[in-house]
């Protein structure tokens, strides 16, 4: 049986979407050998020291999301990136109670494995990042020495963020911008859906 946590239980209480549904994946979740913990604004779910599985509430659906998902071999199916820059994560979607009830035993078993993978201690190897880095944020990490070592220490999935996020602007002045505005939050370490 997983651990609780009880902050976990204020995040369910105040959902406004897909309640039913992230209710009854946390119920299946729990049953796991998993702990629970209330990490980026929402439960993750943890064991043998790392993160395995997320809960996530999207417009259109929820989703219980698997951080080393690319490892998980997906014989149902039922995987999905998240996004189009997703490298790591899979997630398997809901959009109806009854479709978590039917999945119940898929769930168990992806859970299964994905705790397995956290086990033996496998990563995900990344390919070298081809991301190409903005020219206002390569500016200003030259023009701040502080800002640059600041930036360096960061983890790659928050540069990737940063440089995702400010290259996503089409002008060079929303850009700026976007630097501007995240500069203080690169100097503290931390990234752009950190607390």
């Amino acid at each position: 049986m997983g651990t609780p946590d009880r902050r976990c239980d204020i995040w369910f209480d105040k959902l406004t979407t897909w309640q039913p549904e992230l209710r009854a994946l946390r119920a299946i979740l729990l049953e796991c050998p998993l702990d629970e913990a209330f990490k980026w604004r929402g439960p993750v779910y943890c064991a043998h020291g790392g993160n395995v599985a997320i809960l996530w509430g999207f417009k259109a659906h929820c989703a219980l999301g698997f951080f080393k998902g690319v490892l998980l071999e997906d014989p149902q199916g039922l995987l999905v990136a998240p996004g189009p820059n997703s490298r790591a994560a899979r997630m398997i979607p809901f959009a109806d109670p009854a479709e978590v009830q039917a999945r119940a035993a898929d769930i168990r078993d992806y859970v299964g494995r994905a705790i397995a993978i956290e086990k033996t201690g496998r990563k995900v190897a990344f390919a070298k990042d081809d991301l190409e880095m903005p020219e206002e944020l390569a500016a200003a990490l030259e023009a701040d020495a502080d800002l640059r070592a600041a930036f360096e220490a960061l983890t790659p999935g928050r540069k990737r963020g940063y440089v995702l996020h400010i290259s996503g602007a089409k002008q060079a002045r929303t850009r700026a911008s976007r630097v501007e505005k995240w500069t203080p939050r690169i100097l503290q370490g931390k990234g752009l859906h950190d607390h």
